[in-house]
């Protein structure tokens, strides 16, 4: 994914009466246009985590019915499932080479996998309940995960072995990410905490907390690691800057007071915000403006999980029980170059 480079929040908001200077670039568009392209039907129940592989080739997707399936990224062609896991499937991430998934489960494991051969190269044992997130750090090296537990996790992926555990939330933890050179992990919970650590010591060094305190459903850094996305079970989006803890942008309008639904940034075409929601559909905001710049829909239930292709205009959402289904939304005016 690109960077969200120097674009502050807030930038651009100021007017001027000032003559403006010709544009040095194209300017991006002031509202995106995806349409559906694929419906991808095979999961005997809800899906829980859809996501693209860093190489752009493969999405994945995780089910309660215990398994993972591999399609291809544009075509949405049925690749393999993977299967291993004795109870439904929150979570799952892709390493940064793509070679490794690795997903977690209400069996209070984790399992990394081998993509090539669709084998279980080891289950990570330790959670004393459901393990609902996990995340690869950007190296790779290591493997992140929140529980029902309560704690935050830290596994090497080399040995399998536990690293650290982190007494994170007092409530179940709905979310975790690495920024993006692996040095934070921030996590998010129902007690209404985003919290920020340091990976190498296990120490918080920062925790965001909203007036309200209304339960975390899932949190993650942006791309440049400046600011992170959290989304409440207030109906809210906002996006924190996390050296000041300040909250700068909120996003509102779409359904989420029940699930822990997935949002993400899009930086391929334009900077959105996008998230699934409880009303069926997906919702694309500007990341500056706030304003919803387009809703998707043909789902027939919570839109639970949301993925932006890493280089081309191409958003996979995944729904819940009622659905089953995952779908792959493109760009209508794409000029996607496979380059």
């Amino acid at each position: 994914m690109s960077d969200l480079k120097s674009d502050k929040p807030g930038e651009g908001a100021a007017t001027s009466s000032a003559p403006a200077a010709p544009p040095a670039r194209p300017e991006p568009p002031k509202k995106p246009s995806y349409a559906l392209k694929y419906t991808l039907k095979g999961h005997k129940k809800a899906v829980s985590s859809v996501k693209f592989s860093p190489d752009g080739k493969w999405l994945a997707s995780a089910s309660a019915d215990k398994t993972i399936k591999i399609w291809g990224a544009q075509d949405g062609g049925y690749e393999k499932t993977l299967e291993g896991h004795s109870a439904g499937i929150s979570d799952v991430s892709w390493s940064s080479d793509a070679t490794m998934l690795c997903s977690g489960s209400d069996d209070k494991t984790i399992k990394v996998w081998n993509l090539e051969s669709g084998e279980c190269m080891s289950t990570l044992m330790g959670h004393s309940n459901y393990v609902f997130c996990v995340n690869f750090n950007p190296q790779s090296t290591l493997i992140v995960s929140g529980s029902f537990d309560e704690s935050v996790r830290v596994w090497e992926v080399k040995t399998g072995k536990l690293l650290k555990t982190l007494p994170a939330h007092s409530d179940p933890v709905s979310s975790v990410h690495f920024n993006r050179d692996g040095t934070l992990i921030v996590s998010s919970s129902y007690d209404g905490l985003c919290r920020i650590w340091d990976t190498a010591t296990g120490q918080c060094l920062k925790t965001l907390i909203d007036d309200n305190n209304p339960p975390v459903s899932f949190v993650k850094f942006s791309p440049n690691g400046k600011f992170i996305l959290a989304g409440t079970l207030d109906s809210t989006l906002r996006l924190w800057n996390y050296s000041t803890g300040k909250c700068l942008k909120t996003y509102s309008g779409h359904k989420n007071e029940k699930f822990c639904i997935f949002a993400t940034f899009s930086v391929t075409n334009g900077k959105w915000i996008v998230s699934g929601s409880e009303d069926n559909a997906i919702y694309i905001w500007n990341l500056q403006t706030k304003e919803i710049v387009q809703k998707l829909e043909s789902h027939k239930d919570t839109v639970i999980s949301v993925s932006c292709h890493p280089t081309m205009n191409i958003i996979a959402s995944g729904a819940l029980e009622k659905d089953k289904t995952v779908k792959i939304w493109r760009h209508q005016d794409s000029d996607d170059l496979d380059v």
